[in-house]
């Protein structure tokens, strides 16, 4: 026999109040949420082109703050910036490939405060843009018009070669450094740095690489960048030489799955040689792992175990959970202590940049370059960085594939962590939500599964 709760309508008390947040108010599918770092807002974008914030009061409750035209059309991604940067930021993508920078004015009323920010951030003298990317900057806003006519973002940016399909950012406490990675649908990466947070204009372009072929035209592709969201590498890739501020990005691009860390280099420029980063491709998932598009992939935070673990979502319908480790010739011979561990980053920086100092050097010697010869090496940064492998300051990267789940046996669309990198959660064409659970063994099983489910109400 069927539990009564199947047929009969939930009384009114038993409603909770998340229910409000699920009338999200849009007039079209919803493509996009992302939650702040505290759980207590939530930003909704929808296949029209609009963004709707929600906050949680202190009474439980969520209630509407802000909704604003972001785009002309389809919203694909969004992303709340760490609260510590001031004022609130939101990212967003549009399918037009257009990437926004939302800035929130807190002394503005309900319903204006992201779409008619008041406040100048930009600076006229910003860097950052190149032949290949247009940067805009906005700072002369609008303050007497609607949400609905044409807000104005504080930073927004684009390719004008191919447009954007995904965007991941990351900032540093300890430096106030925060990065941007896009990825266009053409396979090109750039990521741009700012180094100061309250100048929302001041991206300047850190590097630009291919991660994979040009796509075929009229091809289906499928791209996604994110970073990794723990503040330092983990304790056995510092033992292997990997620098304690390296970035880590991992791309799926097709059915293809890389992994990227930067690297100590010197680049030179009229004779002064400078300190710099640059991506080169630490590890990549086996030929054949995938047997479709990748739609999605995951950086898992707490990498206190040793050892890092990307989970990707699939058209072929499964879940697949890797874990990324640093291999180290004569690992039984050092030891584990936070002195040897220094002892060994330090090492590895000190060579590191010996290294790039001589690149730098040599780079330095060099005469002016011609305008051709400049664009020759812009078109050389956008080669594959599989064949820059052996150069100093890399670090071997090996990858496992520790568990395959096919809970969903429909192609799955969504996959994430959450904040702890103890769970792990998908979504597919089935409309369910699976939560799975690390075992003691390493591998990953399914723990739980969330579905909606429609009920018949009573007629009153």
């Amino acid at each position: 026999m069927a539990p009564s709760f199947l047929s009969d309508p939930p009384a009114m008390d038993e409603v909770t109040s998340f229910d409000l947040i699920l009338k999200h108010g849009h007039q079209d599918l919803v493509q996009a949420v992302a939650f702040n770092s505290y759980g207590d807002r939530c930003a909704t974008g929808s296949v029209d082109g609009k963004i709707r914030v929600f906050n949680r009061h202190k009474d439980g409750v969520w209630r509407h703050c802000d909704n604003w035209a972001a785009h002309g059309s389809e919203i694909l991604e969004l992303q709340w910036l760490p609260p510590t940067i001031y004022p609130n930021l939101l990212a967003s993508l549009g399918i037009e490939g257009r990437f926004k920078l939302w800035a929130e004015d807190p002394s503005a009323a309900p319903g204006r405060r992201f779409s008619n920010a008041a406040r100048s951030t930009t600076n006229p003298n910003a860097r950052g843009s190149s032949s290949s990317n247009t940067i805009t900057n906005n700072n002369n806003y609008n303050t007497n018009s609607s949400s609905n006519e044409n807000p104005k973002a504080a930073f927004e940016t684009r390719n004008a070669r191919s447009p954007y399909r995904s965007f991941s950012m990351k900032h540093v406490d300890d430096t106030r450094h925060t990065y941007l990675a896009l990825v266009s649908a053409d396979g090109g990466l750039t990521v741009y740095e700012n180094e100061q947070p309250e100048n929302l204009a001041d991206y300047t372009q850190m590097d630009e690489f291919a991660v994979c072929a040009r796509p075929a035209r009229g091809e289906e592709t499928a791209f996604r960048v994110r970073f990794d969201p723990n503040p330092e590498v983990c304790y056995s890739a510092l033992r292997a030489g990997v620098p304690a501020d390296a970035l880590g990005l991992v791309v799926a691009a097709m059915d293809t799955v890389r992994i990227y860390r930067t690297r100590d280099t010197v680049s030179a420029s009229l004779g002064v040689a400078t300190a710099a980063k640059e991506f080169y491709l630490a590890a990549e998932v086996g030929l054949g792992a995938h047997r479709g598009l990748v739609r999605d992939v995951a950086w898992a935070p707490g990498n206190i175990r040793g050892y890092d673990i990307v989970a990707t979502a699939c058209q072929d319908g499964f879940v697949r959970v890797f874990a990324v480790s640093t291999p180290v010739a004569g690992e039984e011979k050092k030891g584990w202590s936070a002195a040897e561990l220094r002892k060994v980053s330090k090492q590895a920086r000190a060579s590191a940049s010996a290294a790039a100092e001589d690149e730098g050097a040599g780079a330095g010697e060099s005469h002016p370059k011609s305008g051709i010869r400049a664009g020759l090496d812009q078109s050389r940064s956008s080669v594959d960085r599989s064949s820059t492998s052996g150069l100093p300051g890399q670090v071997r990267h090996v990858v496992t594939e520790i568990a395959k789940l096919d809970s969903h046996r429909t192609p799955v669309w969504r996959v994430g962590f959450d904040d702890d990198g103890q769970i792990l959660g998908s979504v597919g064409d089935d409309g369910k939500l699976m939560c799975y659970r690390q075992t003691p063994d390493g591998s990953w099983a399914k723990s739980s599964e969330l579905a909606m489910m429609k009920m018949r109400m009573a007629a009153p």
